[in-house]
């Protein structure tokens, strides 16, 4: 199995990196916006949708944007540290070109919006695959 690594310059490569991380569990406590670097990072246990089986893997991957100026969340408790979130979608709304929104959706309504110069996001695999506990599954 290969790890993945993705770069996101534009919103068709920011789909490709939204599909690889969909039903990612995400621990509230493993994001962080470090602002005197502009950049927004969280580490995740991401499904991985890639692979083929039945019961499917899961692997640990990093995320990261670069020049964000502002965080806002809503609908996640920031101080539960232990806390789990599901990652559904990741997209960019485009304000004034090139800057933008960068907009994480949650399970449970749960959003993380990053207001950013422009759009640049990292995905790397940081390891080892395990298996599943169970593949996600979406209503139609």
């Amino acid at each position: 199995m290969t790890d993945l690594k993705l770069i996101a310059l534009d919103t068709e490569d920011l789909e490709v990196i939204s599909a690889t991380t969909q039903d990612a569990i995400v621990r509230v406590g493993d994001m962080g916006y470090a602002q005197a670097d502009r950049r927004f990072a969280l580490l995740m246990n991401r499904y991985a949708w890639e692979e083929p089986g039945k019961k499917g893997q899961r692997k640990r991957a990093a995320l990261h944007f670069d020049s964000v100026q502002a965080v806002q969340a809503a609908g996640i408790n920031l101080e539960a540290r232990d806390g789990v979130l599901e990652l559904l979608t990741i997209r960019f709304e485009e304000t004034t070109a090139p800057s933008g929104h960068i907009v994480l959706s949650f399970a449970g309504g749960g959003t993380v919006r990053l207001a950013v110069d422009v759009l640049e996001a990292r995905l790397q695999d940081l390891g080892a695959a395990w298996a599943a506990k169970a593949k996600p599954e979406h209503a139609a």
